[in-house]
């Protein structure tokens, strides 16, 4: 059985990118905000809601712009990374509902640059380090591939 994330790239007036910091116990590692997708919303709603959990902003979807599968010994998995645009509020560092309190990993937010993003030991996915960049220069970023099926 397939299990579904999302994680979402926002960028600012600076085209700095939306960077969280997750601290586990074998490592330390930066991501785009993210999550799983809950019961009753679709990859979109859940894009939306994991970056006003994780920190505070609240965001318009602009577009599907990766779908990344995996099949391994994890198991069937996939992550819908979304374009979106900041609508409001004031970056803070968020949590994560599931977790109680001493489980929590977030551990930080910045906007980055693509020089600073180059620079980090560890980043999820790696594609983020130049790939996103190279789309965001040529103009290929902005095709929305999310489609909903009518009822």
């Amino acid at each position: 059985m397939w299990t579904g994330g999302v994680r979402v790239i926002v960028l600012d007036e600076n085209n700095r990118i939306l960077m969280v910091k997750q601290e586990h116990p074998e490592r330390t590692v930066w991501m785009v905000p993210g999550g799983g997708i809950e019961e009753g919303e679709n990859s979109a709603q859940a894009a939306a809601r994991e970056v006003r959990e994780e920190t505070g902003l609240e965001v318009e979807i602009l577009g599907l712009i990766w779908h990344v599968e995996e099949v391994s010994d994890r198991g069937q998995r996939f992550v819908n990374f979304f374009r979106a645009a900041l609508r409001g509020g004031k970056p803070a560092l968020g949590h994560d509902p599931e977790l109680s309190e001493s489980e929590q990993v977030l551990a930080d937010l910045q906007f980055m640059s693509r020089e600073e993003v180059a620079g980090l030991e560890n980043v999820y996915p790696e594609f983020l380090r130049e790939e996103l960049w190279q789309h965001l220069e040529q103009g290929t970023i902005d095709y929305n591939a999310f489609r909903m099926r009518e009822k």
